[in-house]
């Protein structure tokens, strides 16, 4: 048995070999303690299987079956689909596999099974979509499978690594912060997180873990703030804002000049500027931005600009152009794809500052760019970016002022709250006449129908994306993948148009060069997983098709929905479910921030956020635990901390934020 206060090491718990001890070291699981930080995804309850009779569309439950007749395997190309009707003596239903031929010997008749998926409606008839085999009862915990680890062999070592420790997980909270806050022990949290006795046990679980790092969290972020130094102060002309504004084609709203004269009075300040800028797609951040650019350039310093996509890249420079060269000021773009001259002449004009406005990816922060004067740094799409590039950039300069971009709309107190170390301007108002998206809810029995405006639409010379949840269908997920759909629209629904598929697995420049023709028109339907999220801007582009819209929250649909109605044209968005509560709200409302507020209420702040890094740090596992009065709470917590960080409790919790996030907060310079 190891000491009791020493981590347990990877190397040191069963089953975990060389080719598995790499893979868990990449995902950044080094010790037991990471090890059991990696909580579930999700729970299923297998204790009372439903009935078939009683499923109805969307409804997800374990099932207890028996194989009716022999199964069959299909073949597409790569794709395979193995089908087989089950029964309960209730009724009789479809399951479907995608992509797991072996299934199909497995499957033989009169054997019983113990399922659990979800029911869905496809093509007029309910159906199981790559139910997971299941055995025993209870609660179950669903872990989201790591590269280069099987799921099975991720679960043996999680257990090993509890059994190796129970009962040493070690309290962090004095007892009469736990009492105060209604927390349970740690160690209870963590062995019911993992294998809860029942739905009690895991609430409790859940809420103490959440809380734990929502509080370390909130008090990170106080320790970054803390340490602001001196930096850039850039002394802006007074007629900076509006000289901008004249030379503009369009009147600016007022809402972007109150964020612009909030960006300029920071600029001034002997602090570098740490400021994010919100605001709904197509409410004109970037013109905000480009006139911060302005401002910084006349007063004698270099400016850029990162954005996370080559093409969301190009764009910005291409507006740079137009925006910004008539006033005089050299703008220049480096990216990952430039030819070695054109890299080294970017790098040489950047060096000697013959470019005052550098506009790029990631290319912008690799060690061999060396900036001249830089004092305004600008991210934009800040959740596609961590904290340590966000860093590297700013380390290009003395500190130069920082500000952050993102049209994921966040209700302003959870910005408050999430964003700590960084100021929050809310670019709250769309300019006039921008037309609003409509949106309809589509059941399937309405699918050809649908089909047949995408067709009449595409004959007008205009353009659909067609969005799915993942690229391929597996045991995990249990939705219409992409691939599958592209072969039918391509094959069956729409052959007389050109129709194109494009996902996250592709090569950089592969996807970079289907989404370029999709925006030169080239292609009539673009079937993609949600790497179109952002950084695609096609005018042309009238109709948004979103493949089982009951699985993305209601802020990301709503930035899907934002990839159309950007042109003069009426544009559509039809989500492809059932109509339930969450999915009317999208019809009624084009307001981000609204459907933002309700997402929280509905989902909690891990689902609205996604698998992001949000703010200073990543909220890691356990923020999806949480929920908005939880955040609050804690939230509360930390400021009481922070009020009385003298006294010996918060000194305590104090030293617990440092050293629970101390490579987080190395990232930005502390010690």
């Amino acid at each position: 048995m190891p000491e009791p206060h020493r981590d347990l090491q990877l190397h040191e718990i069963k089953g975990i070999g060389p080719a598995r001890l790499k893979a868990l070291q990449a995902a950044g699981i080094l010790t037991a303690r990471d090890l059991v930080g990696y909580l579930p995804k999700a729970y299923r309850d297998l204790s009372h299987p439903a009935a078939l009779n009683s499923l109805k569309d969307g409804d997800e439950a374990a099932v207890r079956v028996r194989v009716k007749g022999g199964s069959v395997l299909r073949r597409f190309g790569k794709m395979s689909i193995v089908s087989v009707r089950v029964t309960d003596g209730t009724d009789s239903m479809p399951c479907v596999w995608y992509n797991q031929p072996w299934l199909k010997d497995r499957l033989v008749p009169g054997r019983e099974l113990l399922l659990y998926g979800k029911a869905e409606a496809r093509y007029g008839a309910l159906q199981l979509i790559s139910p997971a085999f299941e055995s025993g009862e209870g609660i179950k915990p669903v872990y989201k499978p790591l590269k280069g680890v099987p799921l099975t062999a991720l679960v043996s070592a999680i257990n090993a690594a509890l059994d190796a420790r129970e009962g040493q997980w070690g309290e962090t909270f004095p007892a009469e912060f736990r009492k105060k806050y209604g927390l349970c022990e740690r160690n209870y949290a963590i062995l019911n997180a993992h294998r809860p006795l029942d739905w009690e046990a895991l609430k409790a679980a859940n809420r103490r873990l959440a809380f734990e790092e929502f509080l370390l969290f909130q008090l990170g972020l106080w320790l970054i703030r803390g340490s602001r130094e001196e930096g850039v102060s850039i002394d802006a002309p007074d007629d900076a804002g509006e000289a901008f504004w004249r030379t503009l084609p369009f009147s600016p709203t007022n809402a972007q000049r109150r964020v612009l004269d909030e960006i300029l009075s920071d600029l001034r300040a002997p602090f570098p500027m740490a400021r994010l800028v919100q605001g709904d797609v197509g409410c004109g951040k970037t013109a905000v931005a480009f006139a911060a650019m302005y401002a910084a350039v006349r007063a004698g310093w270099q400016t850029a600009l990162m954005a996370p996509t080559e093409i969301l890249a190009s764009q910005h420079y291409e507006s740079a152009k137009a925006l910004l060269e008539p006033l005089g000021i050299r703008c220049g773009l480096l990216t990952g794809s430039l030819t070695a001259k054109a890299r080294r002449e970017a790098r040489e004009a950047i060096a000697s500052g013959a470019w005052q406005a550098v506009i790029g990816t990631h290319a912008l922060i690799t060690e061999d760019v060396v900036y001249h004067e830089l004092g305004l740094v600008i991210t934009d799409e800040q959740h596609r970016f961590g904290v340590r590039q966000r860093t590297t950039l700013s380390d290009k300069g003395r500190s130069p002022n920082v500000l952050v971009m993102s049209a994921t709309p966040i209700p302003r107190t959870l910005s408050l709250i999430l964003y700590g170390d960084l100021d929050i301007s809310v670019v709250d108002e769309l300019p006039p006449g921008r037309t609003p998206v409509r949106t309809r809810i589509v059941p399937e029995d309405k699918r050809r129908d649908m089909y047949g405006f995408i067709r009449s639409e595409v004959r007008k010379g205009r353009q659909a994306y067609v969005v799915c949840p993942l690229i391929e269908e597996n045991e995990a997920l249990d939705a219409t993948p992409a691939e599958v759909l592209y072969e039918r629209l391509r094959t069956q629904d729409l052959p007389d148009l050109r129709i194109a598929l494009v996902h996250g697995r592709l090569k950089a420049a592969d996807k970079d060069a289907l989404l370029e023709a999709f925006r030169t028109g080239q292609i009539d339907v673009l079937v993609s997983t949600t790497v179109i999220e952002v950084g695609v801007n096609v005018p042309n582009a009238t109709v948004m098709v979103i493949e089982n819209a009951d699985r993305f929250g209601l802020a990301q649909l709503h930035q899907l929905r934002g990839r159309v109605g950007r042109g003069a044209e009426v544009s559509w968005c039809f989500l492809m479910a059932e109509p339930n509560e969450r999915l009317r709200l999208m019809t009624r409302t084009n307001d981000g921030f609204e459907i933002a507020k309700k997402d929280m209420e509905l989902r909690g702040p891990g689902d609205l956020l996604g698998q992001r890094q949000s703010g200073a740090m990543s909220l890691g596992a356990y923020a999806y635990l949480g929920d908005a009065a939880l955040l609050k709470e804690s939230h509360d917590a930390a400021r009481e901390i922070i009020k009385n960080s003298s006294t010996p409790e918060a000194q305590a919790l104090i030293a617990l934020a440092k050293d629970a996030l101390q490579d987080r907060l190395k990232d930005v310079g502390m010690n």
